[in-house]
């Protein structure tokens, strides 16, 4: 087997190796093929080549595996696949002047303790002060939160 080849093994087995951490993350085949061939180039290089190809094809691989660590974990090297787009928005906001406690509405499913209700013609999230709350039952709000309604049953 020639030198280029055993080469190109070991740097297949470095390509196998970064598919494995970046692409398909723990223990599965292309982790394995990637060891399997860089250790089979190494082996020989040694055997069919002598001593001093063998150190230099060691020497080698271990400096080419250096630096295609440092280069791909560079924080700039995949900044072209990353997703850079940040959330701005907030989920079931609602100001606190839309709906004040003491308005009364009618509950659309069962609060037990969560579910949703209807008040002054909007539905919103809301939370039970007691246990369960059965559907189609009037309401009344104890307490605007920023994202849901404390409400309790009107008796």
């Amino acid at each position: 087997m020639s030198l280029i080849a055993i080469i190109l093994l070991i740097i297949l087995g470095v390509v196998l190796l970064w598919v494995e951490f970046l692409v398909l993350p723990g223990i599965s085949i292309a982790g394995i093929a990637g060891v399997l061939l860089i250790v089979t180039g190494i082996y020989l290089s040694y055997s069919l080549h002598g001593v001093s190809a063998g150190n230099y094809v060691l020497l080698g691989s271990a400096v080419f595996m250096f630096v295609s660590v440092y280069f791909s974990l560079k924080s700039k090297t995949w900044k072209r696949t990353m997703l850079e787009s940040t959330l701005q928005g907030k989920v079931n906001t609602f100001e606190e002047n839309i709906v004040k406690p003491g308005d009364s509405g009618k509950t659309v499913t069962r609060l037990g303790p969560i579910g949703k209700v209807e008040v002054n013609g909007a539905y919103y999230d809301a939370k039970s002060t007691d246990s369960i709350i059965d559907s189609e039952t009037d309401i009344t709000v104890v307490k605007v939160l920023s994202d849901k309604l404390i409400v309790k049953p009107i008796n």
